[in-house]
């Protein structure tokens, strides 16, 4: 969420970067695990993609193959520049 990295975050708690890793990969199972997963994770059908995302060559291109969305929400996602290009083609 932040876009820092692991070293950054945990010098920014002031924790180990052990307990900033630890910390993560729990909240990573949590996340993916039940009941969670079950109660905020929905598939989508191309019927149920908003037409403002499905009519905008801008957005459709990334959006053609999606899975799947978090209640249905679209969440705006924007890395820094310079480190951009990284992001491009990522599932």
């Amino acid at each position: 969420v932040t876009g820092l990295t692991s070293r950054h975050v945990a010098e920014h708690f002031q924790c180990s970067n052990n307990t900033t890793s630890h910390y993560f990969k729990k909240m990573l199972f949590i996340f993916s695990d039940q009941p969670f997963y079950s109660t905020h994770v929905q598939f989508l059908d191309n019927e149920s993609v908003h037409p403002k995302i499905q009519c905008n060559p801008k957005f459709w291109p990334y959006f053609w193959n999606a899975i799947g969305t978090i209640d249905g929400c679209h969440i705006p996602v924007s890395p820094p520049a310079i480190i951009c290009s990284n992001y491009h083609n990522c599932k």
